[in-house]
């Protein structure tokens, strides 16, 4: 006579053993969600998790800056005229031997006046903020003048000075075109809050721009793809094993109830 009926034992144990069937289901819809995020990383692009910092997340600390024309100042203090460089990208070397680098990009920042009588026209702002107010880690000085280009209310040209391993340099944005006049940029601060209500103040809005974004190469998504499937068999292996054991437990446990009433129905001797 045969004793091992697994659906029987299953259901058996289903209603039984509650806690354990809620752990199977648990691994079932966790592989299954392996599967489905390995189908869409293979068929879609994913943002680079090991990259902590790009120029979305640059820009995105910048614009929590005002930048403000000295209150104290009796008119707008100028630094040297800027033009376009030729070499767009210019490294060089400081005296305590920290690579450094010049970037003249086209950003999507926008450069607003905390006042309708301001004008924009023919305007450039220069400032310097420390490293660890952009959240780029360390506290070296970071120099940056912002050049606002006419007619073209979604970019801003941003020429940026800094050492080399604080800007991510993986994925740039384009280069600024050079621009034909010579503008004497204002020296402005960045702060949060607005000292004095007449101060002369511009506002600064980040736009997150898609293209700036790291992405996983193709050869990282396969290696990722095939690490959720491998995971995803695991877990596939481990309720099977389970559910097996289920089942056999179950049968054993019957094929001792059999036996003892096969025991009690052995007709009795008579000595």
């Amino acid at each position: 006579m045969g004793f091992w009926q697994p659906l029987t034992n299953l259901r058996d144990y289903v209603s039984q053993n509650p806690p354990v069937v809620t752990f199977v289901l648990c691994l079932l819809t966790l592989a299954v969600t392996f599967v489905c995020l390995s189908s869409y990383s293979y068929n879609h692009a994913v943002p680079n998790p090991d990259t902590t910092k790009d120029w979305n997340h640059l820009l995105s600390s910048l614009s929590q800056f005002k930048l403000c024309v000295n209150a104290n100042a009796s008119s707008p203090e100028l630094v040297s005229p800027t033009t376009s460089p030729l070499i767009k990208r210019d490294i060089s070397v400081h005296p305590t031997n920290t690579p450094s680098v010049t970037l003249h990009l086209r950003v999507p920042l926008v450069v607003l006046p905390n006042s309708n009588s301001d004008s924009l026209k023919d305007l450039a702002l220069h400032t310097a903020l420390n490293s660890s107010q952009l959240r780029l880690g360390g506290n070296d000085s970071v120099n940056m003048t912002l050049e606002i280009v006419s007619g073209n209310d979604t970019y801003t040209c941003l020429t940026i000075s800094a050492p080399t391993h604080l800007l991510p340099m993986s994925l740039l944005p384009s280069e600024c075109p050079a621009s034909e006049k010579n503008i004497s940029p204002i020296h402005v601060e960045a702060t949060k809050q607005l000292h004095t209500v007449s101060q002369t103040c511009y506002s600064l809005r980040a736009k997150n721009d898609p293209s700036l974004i790291v992405m996983l190469t193709q050869e990282e998504r396969s290696v990722a793809v095939r690490h959720l499937l491998e995971v995803s068999v695991c877990l596939l292996g481990v309720c099977g094993i389970l559910c097996l054991a289920a089942s056999m437990t179950h049968s054993l446990v019957r094929r001792h109830y059999w036996n003892g009433l096969d025991l009690q129905n052995e007709p009795l001797i008579d000595s």
